[in-house]
């Protein structure tokens, strides 16, 4: 009796689980378009005030578009957990959005913004270590899941 009843309980969780992703990835659904729309009236804005040309302006186009991958990238995690897809394939969602994320902090990278010259050189440093690391964990889940690799 007590082996059903916890079944259900289970059962009932799933479900609830599977509701709260199924929310989770229409927000971020919303957000993806949200963005989309500010980044078309950023663009027509700079356009009309002539600011186009201002290389800070179109790094910030840049920080923003990486962003809305973040969100497209984070969506297609949060799908990959609904459709319940193999382990391997999450990962490498992870690893995507932490490239991109660590390539918009590096475009966006200003030395100003840190106390010490010290400080930008650390965080640099910090910044390369970690895509380095995401790139050769990437490698590492393409190269375990291709025919080719040695026996």
């Amino acid at each position: 009796m007590g082996g059903k009843r916890l079944e259900s309980v289970l059962e009932q969780t799933r479900g609830f689980v599977h509701w709260i992703e199924l929310i989770a990835a229409g927000v971020f659904a919303v957000l993806f378009a949200i963005g989309v729309a500010d980044l078309i009236l950023l663009i027509l804005q700079s356009i009309r005030t002539g600011e186009i040309t201002d290389p800070e302006v179109v790094i910030e186009f840049i920080d923003v578009g990486l962003l809305l991958l973040i969100i497209v990238e984070v969506y297609q995690t949060v799908l990959a957990y609904i459709e319940e897809t193999e382990t391997r394939r999450i990962v490498q969602l992870v690893i995507y959005v932490g490239i991109i994320a660590m390539v918009r902090k590096i475009i966006t990278f200003r030395t100003e913004e840190y106390a010490t010259p010290e400080d930008a050189l650390f965080a640099a440093g910090a910044y390369v270590l970690a895509i380095f690391s995401l790139v050769a964990l990437l490698w590492v889940c393409d190269w375990e899941s291709d025919d080719r690799k040695p026996v």
